[in-house]
């Protein structure tokens, strides 16, 4: 079979390139659409044998003037790929898709969701169903996702679940202590730490403040200073899409909040590294995927995450980390000083996460889900209705 791809970036998303190269040495004849065809990982995909097209199928909801120009280029990939089906990973590219193509175009489409946040907000989540057609299939990359499209009434043969594989291999820590030496910190300095790009906040979606949580966890380490006197926190990653005016206001409001004792890093390469010296990593976002902690988890980390979307897949209160309400400083701190007080229950709460992540987020086994869900789809003809996918071993999920 061959399946055209549909990204909107060619830096990021390194999580679609990673499943497409597990599905191409599957035998999957794979394109993919990027809005470069020489920048970020284009090469990446070229290596991998994947045929790369430029065409960029991205219209942010602020521009509307460029959505002409984004269906003539899918329309013109599509032709030129010929493809059995298409698979899209953005909300901006599925709808793109949708309407160049019409409700009836003979080829199926799968919108891989890569986050809950469009099902938040009622005019996104209305597009998304609008403009579906009966060759349309979803693919939840968490439970709170495959949920809400239950919810919304879209029959269960429609929708798949599947995670995004993930390098494990790359989250295997060395010994620690890199980190600290770097900031100038004793062995035994109470260490807090977040990995994550810096989003702006989104003034459409009604956003104030980051959608990662970064005010929040910054507003939460006055206490969590008192309690545990001498810790100090990281924050590692830059801000997306280049402008840094975003990344340089938290910066400030950490150094006006924590002083020295906040440490503010900017991207990095070396997060197995980072995660190798961090006691307690925290993922305080407002919406999100799995997002980060499956990377912490992986790296046998202690982990915090508020309770949103497909985070408390893979953090279970009490069983592989700490989960608290988003939005609230307060709760936050609670939870990281119970992580800090208590290191051998941190250590067995992070075993236990690393061993579900391990056994959900391989690429092998995810690349399998979504070649099986490929097949079902091609193999029932113009009405093709696969039934939900659903990994072995869900059940060790739930919360």
């Amino acid at each position: 079979m061959k399946v055209l791809h549909l990204v909107k970036t060619a830096v990021g998303a390194t999580w679609a390139l990673r499943q497409m190269s597990a599905l191409r040495a599957r035998g999957v004849e794979v394109a993919v659409a990027l809005p470069s065809a020489d920048e970020g990982h284009a090469p990446a995909y070229v290596r991998q044998g994947i045929e790369v097209l430029e065409a960029d199928l991205d219209v942010p909801p602020q521009q509307p003037w460029r959505l002409a120009g984004a269906l003539r280029r899918c329309r013109r990939v599509v032709a030129a790929t010929a493809p059995d089906l298409v698979h899209s990973h953005f909300v901006s590219t599925t709808l793109v898709a949708r309407l160049a193509l019409g409700r009836r175009h003979p080829v199926p489409r799968v919108f891989q969701v890569p986050g809950p946040l469009h099902l938040e907000h009622a005019a996104f989540r209305t597009l998304d169903l609008a403009t579906a057609g009966p060759r349309d299939f979803w693919v939840a990359s968490c439970r709170w996702t495959l949920d809400a499209y239950d919810r919304l009434g879209v029959a269960a043969e429609r929708v798949a679940l599947s995670y995004y594989g993930t390098d494990l291999g790359a989250l295997e820590v060395g010994a620690p202590g890199a980190l600290r030496r770097e900031l100038g910190l004793a062995a035994g300095t109470p260490l807090v730490g977040m990995v994550a790009y810096m989003y702006r906040p989104k003034r459409y979606l009604g956003q104030r403040t980051g959608l990662k949580g970064h005010e929040d966890l910054i507003d939460a380490f006055p206490a969590i200073a008192r309690a545990v006197p001498g810790a100090h926190l990281v924050l590692v990653g830059g801000e997306w899409g280049g402008d840094t005016s975003y990344h340089d206001r938290v910066a400030a409001r950490a150094r006006a909040v924590g002083g020295d004792a906040v440490h503010v890093l900017g991207t990095r390469r070396d997060v197995a590294d980072v995660y190798a010296d961090l006691d307690v990593a925290v993922h305080p976002s407002h919406s999100e995927n799995c997002g980060g902690a499956v990377e912490s988890l992986a790296a046998g980390c202690p982990t915090v995450a508020t309770a949103v979307g497909g985070l408390p897949d893979v953090v279970h209160d009490g069983e592989t980390g700490w989960l608290v309400p988003p939005r609230d400083p307060s709760r936050l701190a609670e939870a990281i000083v119970a992580a800090l007080c208590n290191r051998a229950e941190g250590r067995r709460r992070a075993l236990a996460g690393r061993t579900l992540v391990r056994r959900l987020f391989a690429i092998e086994r995810t690349a399998d889900e979504i070649l099986a869900l490929y097949d079902r789809v091609l193999s029932h003809g113009p009405h093709a209705r696969p039934r939900a996918m659903m990994p072995s071993g869900m059940s060790a999920c739930t919360t």
